[in-house]
């Protein structure tokens, strides 16, 4: 029998990924809204009572140190959406997506419509590892990737929902970085290749460095280059 935090760790890294379709979105019940906690982190106390709720004989402490471990916010739910645990990036991000701040104690509508999806989807593909997935993408231009699947545990009758949230600019950058240190980019190069990865166009890109679409062009065709040369290498 495998350790909870081991169940988890290998659940997390996903399943096949299947594409979340818009046009399909279920409504948000209002009544179903999960409270989250206000606070940016839980209380001892009620990282103790949360965690117990989840069967394993490991440290209580363990689980909540793995799951605020992870670089993407989790959350972990109920599919009759009662609230289980999250850690803190997790709180971060749905505070961020609660726009309306009437709503600020309840999950954003945009991440219980994925589990909706799953949950709905469940009869069609009884008995299969998978996963749905959205983007949600804020005023700001800040984007974020929501991954939704079942966490099945030993010694649990029905599983619970694992969400991930992923701030795409974040990984944007991380990425961006490793290539500036790996092709060896100017600042320059560097801050048009982060633009790039976010899937601006020529002149998005321009207009947000104050340089010309043919600047954009240079610098992207020496960036090539210099990926091009360490291949060939």
């Amino acid at each position: 029998m495998y350790s909870l935090e081991s169940q988890i760790n290998y659940q997390v890294k996903g399943f096949d990924r299947v594409a979340w379709p818009k046009a399909n979105r279920v409504a948000w019940p209002k009544a179903n809204r999960v409270v989250w906690p206000k606070a940016n982190q839980l209380s001892h106390s009620e990282n103790k009572s949360k965690i117990a709720s989840l069967p394993s004989n490991n440290s209580q402490f363990l689980l909540q140190a793995i799951l605020e471990g992870f670089v993407d916010g989790v959350l972990i739910l109920t599919s009759q959406g009662k609230w289980v645990h999250a850690n803190e990036r997790g709180l971060s991000i749905c505070r961020q997506l609660c726009q309306d701040k009437s709503q600020m104690s309840s999950i954003p509508e945009s991440i219980w419509r994925v589990c909706e999806g799953l949950i709905d989807s469940r009869d069609w593909f009884s008995g299969q590892k998978m996963i749905l997935e959205s983007e949600i993408k804020m005023d700001n231009s800040v984007t974020f990737r929501v991954r939704v699947r079942w966490l099945f545990l030993d010694n649990q009758a029905e599983p619970y929902l694992l969400v991930t949230l992923e701030n795409r600019h974040h990984s944007y950058y991380n990425a961006a970085i490793t290539d500036a240190k790996k092709y060896g980019l100017t600042n320059r190069e560097a801050e048009v290749w982060l633009l790039k990865k976010a899937k601006m166009s020529y002149k998005e890109i321009a207009a947000r460095l104050y340089i010309t679409t043919n600047t954009v062009k240079k610098h992207l065709k020496n960036i090539y280059a210099k990926q091009q040369a360490l291949v060939s290498s």
